[in-house]
């Protein structure tokens, strides 16, 4: 997945959410609404965690020090973490409370501000307009998700994907989307009816959503950040590179680990012929890095052990390739 793509998407989504938010605690002030509150911490918290990956990003690109040898490519993995935990704590947790405080107060008989409120259609507005601006950001995260994904169906790539941005931009905007559905049906149903359950109700739904998405951007990241191996097809061109370089009698076994979106640590064990000099080795060792760096354009770091299949401990037939 292209950087840029993600970058793109990420400030779509930001520029949407800044208006949004603002024009969501108008609404909240004039009617009282909860589910626009709730919608409005929502944007907040989305916006915060845009800032948060374009920050992640740029932190990223920092070059190689002694202190981190490999870089800093897993910024943009942490960064996506503190976003799911961001989006679980201010967005979901706070529409939860929201939604039982306001729940609260209509058992115990006080008047629903929204029902008394002669601005009670400034909501309907606000989430009308909002629907269409977080559906154009939407729209910008699905062109640079089809553009990245390939042949992979929607739900593959964002389970397989290296790269955070878009995986998190596109499940951001789709509850939005959907947050902003609730609050409608929410905000309207409250209205026709004088009934302020449904705008508690909305509420809650929104809250029970972002707490759904944060759960499950939080286990994506934290398998990034832990560390992933290469994606199969990676996997397989690095094992063919390694095992048609001349000088190569077999690939013992191979794992690789991403450092970062854009960069991979390979680690091989292959076996030689045996009889070969110390330079014909070192040779060997050049030509199979520079045929896997051919193959695979990220795999930027490369350790290669040679050595000498052992037939009389292990099974001349048998390959292992560690993933």
């Amino acid at each position: 997945m292209s950087t840029e793509g993600g970058t793109r998407a990420v400030i779509a989504a930001l520029s949407a959410n800044i208006a949004i938010a603002v024009s969501k605690f108008v609404a909240w002030g004039l009617t009282g609404a909860s589910s626009m509150l709730a919608e409005a911490i929502h944007s907040v918290a989305d916006s915060g965690n845009q800032v948060l990956l374009l920050i992640g990003g740029r932190a990223a690109t920092r070059p190689a020090t002694p202190s981190h040898p490999f870089g800093y490519g897993r910024r943009r993995y942490l960064a996506a973490f503190v976003v799911s935990i961001v989006l679980f704590s201010l967005g979901g947790v706070f529409a939860l409370y929201e939604a039982w405080h306001k729940l609260e107060e209509t058992l115990a008989g006080h008047p629903n501000q929204l029902l008394e409120s002669r601005w009670w259609w400034v909501p309907i507005v606000v989430l009308l307009v909002a629907i269409v601006a977080e559906g154009f950001s939407f729209r910008t995260a699905l062109h640079e998700t089809h553009r990245a994904r390939g042949s992979l169906r929607l739900t593959q790539f964002i389970h397989r994907a290296k790269s955070p941005e878009l995986p998190v931009i596109l499940l951001e905007d789709a509850g939005a989307l959907l947050g902003l559905v609730f609050a409608l049906v929410g905000v309207t149903l409250t209205k026709i009816t004088g009934i302020g359950y449904f705008d508690a109700a909305g509420t809650a739904m929104i809250g029970l959503l972002l707490v759904a998405i944060a759960v499950f951007l939080a286990v994506e990241m934290s398998s990034l950040l832990l560390g992933e191996s290469a994606t199969d097809e990676n996997i397989h061109r690095l094992e063919q590179a390694v095992r048609t370089t001349s000088g190569v009698e077999r690939l013992i076994h191979m794992k690789t680990v991403h450092l970062g979106p854009d960069e991979l640590l390979v680690a091989a064990k292959v076996s030689m012929r045996p009889g070969q000099s110390v330079e014909d080795v070192a040779a060997t060792i050049n030509r199979a890095e520079e045929a896997m760096r051919r193959e695979v354009p990220i795999a930027r770091h490369i350790f290669i052990e040679p050595d000498i299949y052992d037939f009389n401990f292990n099974d001349p037939k048998l390959e292992i390739t560690g993933r």
